[in-house]
């Protein structure tokens, strides 16, 4: 396999609710897939509850993760400043506990 060598910029975001009832996750994950999906330079955009998978090394301090892989930082930098993540965050922030962001640059294969 080759490596890509353009460096992407992988967004994560762990989400901890204060009501974290099946309707509230779902919700989320509804609105997530509403205002995030529609920006110039995704390469891959996945969001989902947390699994059902226990294991010592798994984190489970969180209810809903968002993974979004940009093309670049100037396609996540962006999307940041975009009105409909902006509308997003205005939307469900009242329902967050616990936000926890981890940027990272990656390549791919």
């Amino acid at each position: 396999m080759a490596v890509q060598d353009a460096t992407m910029l992988a967004h994560n975001v762990y989400f901890a609710l204060q009501d974290n009832s099946a309707e509230a996750k779902q919700a989320l994950i509804e609105a997530s897939k509403k205002y995030l999906t529609d920006h110039p330079g995704i390469v891959l955009f996945a969001v989902g509850e947390l699994a059902d998978y226990e294991r010592e090394v798994n984190d489970r301090d969180f209810d809903v993760s968002l993974h979004v892989t940009f093309k670049d930082r100037a396609a996540h930098d962006a999307y940041q400043a975009d009105g409909q993540h902006l509308e997003f965050i205005a939307a469900m922030k009242e329902n967050w506990k616990k936000v926890r962001v981890f940027d990272t640059d990656v390549t791919g294969a």
